[in-house]
């Protein structure tokens, strides 16, 4: 393999960035360096990415400063510098920084103006409607409406989902059982839930959503890479099987396996090319039985944290923003995922518990038996004795992740 003429930095250090460490490392052979604010477990004691900590880099002043001075050490570096941010707090800064940025980096981002419009869930929803796009029945809350008056005109039955308008200010309140997103039962429920967000000076809308009935096994996932020129270059569907049930996790895929939807590929492709979307996206779908449409929840303006699913399904994720940004290939056709690989972020023996028995058997059958299955962080070219370990030790702690959840329902 040719030595490469570019340079990933990944902006993080999370399981997203080691899956797309890991997706450059498998379709390079290079080592990608990532700057992030702490060390985190996913991709601690590793060999194909190197971290560097920089206390406080979440935040406007050390972002930029950091990034500025990264520029000046390797301005007579002639090799090419590929950004990618692998976190929404990350995202929003490198949109708004970007024209800067870009006279070094590539930068496969979003403008600013279109990066706050589609990362506000009120606004992306205000989008959804310009766009026909399907989305829950919603109510948008702000800080200074009269709750009570808002929950006693609530035109959908309970139960319903509370979640915040802007995901990235929401990180920064804390309250007492704060969860990522709230099933709410009753009306005395939500007031008092939005009462105690308000009271922790969360600053920005809340969103009440109609509750679409089904198992974490109605939702899909889709991953796509868009080049600068606004072309879908690769849309890959994912069919989650099970979620995270920690309270800061609520939504979090933990086993994927592969699927395809023509209208979901047709009627998302033409979204992103409409808006003149740039860099990875992700979307948060769910079937709805009622009237059998999928309904979308969010776009996440950067890849997944689960998204090494569709590397793991022979669509590497590196080599599609690779292709546009550093070797300038032009663009020929958009390539729709249809794999054949179960992806796992926790064990299998764990999954196989938690599903029901018709589907469990297909599980079985389709990808255990046949070993068509793989996972993010266990990565056979990358795992020295301390990395194994710690990996597993994350791994297996999920067991009791899911023994909690079921004594906080009892």
């Amino acid at each position: 393999m040719a030595k490469p003429d570019f340079q990933p930095v990944l902006l993080g250090s999370d399981i997203n960035v080691y899956g797309m460490a890991r997706s450059f490392y498998e379709e390079y052979g290079i080592v990608s360096l990532a700057i992030g604010a702490t060390h985190l477990a996913p991709t601690k004691h590793s060999k194909i990415v190197k971290v560097q900590v920089q206390p406080h880099f979440e935040k406007d002043e050390v972002f930029i400063k950091t990034l500025r001075q990264f520029m000046e050490q390797h301005q007579n570096n002639r090799k090419k510098f590929l950004l990618i941010a692998c976190g929404d707090g990350y995202g929003l800064l490198l949109a708004k920084y970007k024209n800067e940025l870009s006279k070094f980096f590539e930068c496969p981002s979003n403008d600013f103006k279109l990066y706050k419009q589609l990362e506000d869930k009120p606004s992306f929803y205000r989008i959804c409607e310009q766009y026909r796009l399907p989305y829950p029945k919603t109510i948008i809350v702000k800080p200074h409406d009269n709750l009570s008056k808002v929950v006693e005109q609530i035109p959908f039955p309970y139960p319903m989902i509370l979640k915040p308008g802007n995901s990235i200010s929401y990180l920064k309140v804390s309250f007492s059982e704060k969860k990522k997103a709230f099933k709410v039962q009753s009306a005395s429920e939500m007031r008092d839930l939005l009462q105690r967000i308000y009271d922790a000076n969360y600053p920005d809308e809340m969103i009440i959503q109609d509750f679409i009935p089904g198992t974490d096994s109605d939702m899909r996932v889709l991953n796509a890479y868009v080049d600068q020129n606004h072309k879908v270059r690769m849309m890959c569907l994912g069919h989650p099987l099970l979620e995270d049930p920690s309270p800061s996790a609520i939504g979090n895929y933990v086993a994927i396996m592969p699927e395809s939807n023509p209208h979901i590929y047709r009627q998302l492709k033409s979204f992103l090319e409409s808006i003149r979307y740039t860099g990875f996206a992700n979307f948060d779908l769910k079937y709805d039985s009622r009237d059998g449409k999928y309904k979308l929840f969010e776009i996440n303006l950067r890849q997944g944290r689960s998204s090494y699913y569709v590397t793991l399904n022979g669509y590497n994720l590196a080599k599609y923003v690779t292709e546009d940004r550093i070797y300038q290939l032009p663009f020929k056709a958009t390539v729709y995922g249809d794999g054949d690989m179960l992806w796992l972020g926790i064990p299998k023996k764990l999954l196989l518990e938690q599903l029901p028995p018709k589907l469990k058997t297909q599980i079985i059958r389709k990808y255990i038996k046949t070993q068509k299955f793989g996972t993010t962080v266990f990565y056979t070219k990358d795992l020295s004795m301390r990395r194994y370990f710690l990996q597993l030790y994350a791994f297996y702690r999920y067991f009791n992740t899911y023994k909690e959840a079921v004594e906080e329902k009892i």
